[in-house]
């Protein structure tokens, strides 16, 4: 043999290895690409389902907001309506209801006993006494004696 037919041998022997590499590097890549479709595929069927319930969430969501802004806007006229309301009874019976409550105040003091030197004096105060640790009012000290 020669040193140019050793050399071709050895040539064809690298593109053999080279050729084999590839085709293990190609079949590899072909079982990757088989098992990310597949999991992709299986993604996708339990995503799809998982969205159209996300979807029918956010629908009812969004009626039960509709519904609570309903109801929030409801309440918010009904307290209009009662701060109306109650302006109106305060403007209404307020000053009469105040103007006949000074009257009966100044009768009853005109009527009263010294007026309002009667008022303002200081009540007596009753005599206590203190059995076994109690205070007992007088009006039940004599109950109590007799």
């Amino acid at each position: 043999m020669s040193g140019g037919e050793v050399a071709g041998i050895l040539v064809a022997v690298f593109w053999a290895i080279l050729v084999s590499f590839l085709a293990v590097v190609l079949v590899r890549l072909a079982q990757v690409l088989k098992a990310t479709t597949k999991l992709v595929a299986d993604v996708t069927d339990q995503a799809v389902p998982l969205l159209a319930d996300a979807s029918t969430t956010v629908r009812s969501a969004r009626t039960q907001l509709d519904r609570v802004d309903a109801i929030a806007s409801d309440v918010q006229e009904v307290t209009s309506n009662a701060s109306a309301l109650s302006s109106t009874v305060a403007s209404t019976f307020g000053g009469p209801l105040v103007k006949v409550a000074a009257f009966g105040y100044g009768v009853r003091k005109a009527l009263g006993k010294g007026g309002a030197d009667a008022q303002d004096m200081p009540r007596k105060t009753s005599r206590r006494t203190v059995i076994v640790g109690r205070t007992v009012p007088a009006a039940r000290r004599r109950k109590q004696k007799g």
